[in-house]
């Protein structure tokens, strides 16, 4: 019978004897390996818990060997690691999870409590530490809800192979994963049968990534591998539709209630298939047509390979997880009840409160002459994306229950053309109003934004982060996904 892994509650007030912008010594306190910490988060609007699960020893350590400390205060929680024999934070990061999403729905303000799985991935510490979980108050400041010491020496500590039956496709190689940003793209719904189209999937994302800055210009900063674990079905589950599917990963439409949300809540496999490569970041590529995915920052993003806007879904949804930021649109119905408190600055880079004009986060950014806030063409914008939000819920609808009933495939098949193609039109439709604005590639801030009509301000008219197609990121998110690009590389 093995030894129970000594995890003893401790104390919240730890001295911090290093924090952000210093630097720790790497050597002195860490070995090249990676420490993975598994826990459940549980509870729901109105309190939550962190339990242990389980510690793993794993391969190589990703991240940078300088730059331990997080130096971007976005997330809505951290972990941090303190030296346990002198009390210094030695390591931290910021982080969103799948439950910090479901605290805000309906269903957890009326006292359903979930349990959802998570993982923190640490350099391996030579020495025992404290792992300590943070989150942040409605006031966006940090406080513990765990805290726990482990001894890297102890032998409960999971020290097996990874899971056996992957297979791992380098994509690009730009150098040694502690200077690079090392992405590792999922296999989701392929069967064994479909592993040369996972591998040319592959191919065509790493083309899409480098189309656009600040990635394009930064090519020689990442590392990309595809990990393949085969699934038995193609697909994944869309149960609004009726439709299940055996998979590597269990990836669901309808996440939180939301018919385009597409999720895993299957943690433990995914950062197991995951522990055959070294990695920054996972982008979960899921094998099917319909438009879907989604990103939380420092956990996963998720994409559909096939849909006719999977360019858009892919970078969209890696803006999120790989550089926190936020959504910009707010006509699109989502689950969430207040997910940026009002009177509060949001912690991401791309959206803000404007609580003071004069402070504005991205103040060198606006564009010499532009008033803040900025005026611009709201009522008749939202008057026609409203509309087509309204049709949108409609056509889904109808699809959906073409399908529960069984209804002939050249019929839904119809019905998701009409669908595709109303979504083609409206968005060009819409990115030629904005293009008509006096206010078009201009920095300033634009009210509407993170899912809100009111209060919320966006720092251009359109971004890869508001709208749909083939744009570039605005001037703000631009810079704030290159600083983390570089906060990897130095």
């Amino acid at each position: 019978m093995k030894k129970r892994l000594a995890m003893v509650l401790v104390a919240w007030m730890v001295p911090s004897l290093l924090g952000a912008g210093q630097k720790v010594a790497f050597d002195r306190y860490f070995v090249d390996k990676t420490m993975r910490i598994d826990y459940f988060h549980i509870g729901d609007a109105r309190e939550e818990t962190v339990t242990l699960d389980r510690v793993y020893e794993q391969g190589t350590w990703a991240g940078s060997l300088r730059n331990l400390i997080d130096p971007f205060g976005v997330g809505r929680y951290a972990y941090k690691i303190y030296d346990a024999a002198s009390g210094g934070l030695i390591f931290s990061k910021g982080f969103d999870s799948y439950f910090a999403e479901y605290k805000t729905t309906q269903w957890a303000l009326d006292g359903l409590k979930r349990t959802y799985h998570e993982s923190a991935l640490i350099p391996f510490p030579k020495g025992k530490v404290k792992f300590v979980v943070e989150l942040r108050d409605r006031q966006n400041s940090l406080r513990p809800v765990f805290s726990a010491e482990i001894d890297p020496a102890d032998i409960s500590i999971a020290r097996e192979t990874p899971v056996p039956g992957v297979k791992v496709f380098e994509v690009l190689k730009g150098g040694d994963p502690h200077q690079k940003v090392d992405i590792a793209f999922i296999a989701e719904g392929y069967t064994v049968a479909e592993e040369a189209k996972f591998r040319a999937d592959l191919e065509r994302f790493r083309e899409v990534l480098f189309k656009l800055e600040p990635y394009m210009s930064r090519r020689a900063s990442f590392n990309l591998t595809g990990v393949f674990k085969p699934s038995d079905e193609s697909g994944c589950d869309e149960p609004s539709h009726g439709i299940f599917r055996h998979t590597a990963l269990g990836a669901s439409f309808d996440s939180l209630g939301s018919e385009r949300y597409l999720l895993t809540e299957d943690n433990k496999s995914l950062r197991d298939i995951a522990a055959h490569v070294p990695y920054d970041a996972l982008c979960v590529m899921v094998n099917h047509t319909r438009y879907g995915g989604g990103g939380i920052y420092n956990l996963f993003c998720t994409f559909t390979v096939d849909n006719q806007w999977h360019e858009y879904l892919f970078l969209h949804e890696f803006g999120h997880s790989f550089a926190g930021l936020a959504d910009e649109y707010y006509t699109s119905s989502v689950a969430y009840n207040e997910f940026y408190p009002r009177g509060i600055e949001p912690l991401e880079a791309n959206i803000t409160a404007l609580l003071d004009p004069g402070a504005l986060k991205w103040k060198e950014l606006v564009t010499p002459g532009t008033a803040v806030p900025t005026p611009w063409e709201k009522e008749e914008h939202d008057r026609m994306d409203n509309a087509y939000q309204k049709t949108r819920q409609e056509i889904n609808a109808r699809i959906a229950a073409l399908k529960k009933r069984g209804s002939p495939e050249a019929d839904v098949a119809g019905v998701e053309e009409e669908s595709e193609r109303l979504s083609l039109e409206h968005a060009r439709k819409m990115d030629a109003f904005l293009r008509k604005s006096k206010f078009w590639g201009k920095v300033g801030a634009f009210e509407g934004a993170g899912y809100s009509s009111e209060g919320l301000y966006r720092p251009a008219l359109d971004c890869l982060m508001f709208s749909k197609g083939a744009k570039p990121f605005c001037a703000v998110c631009e810079r704030a996904v290159a600083r983390v690009i570089d906060s990897y590389c130095r």
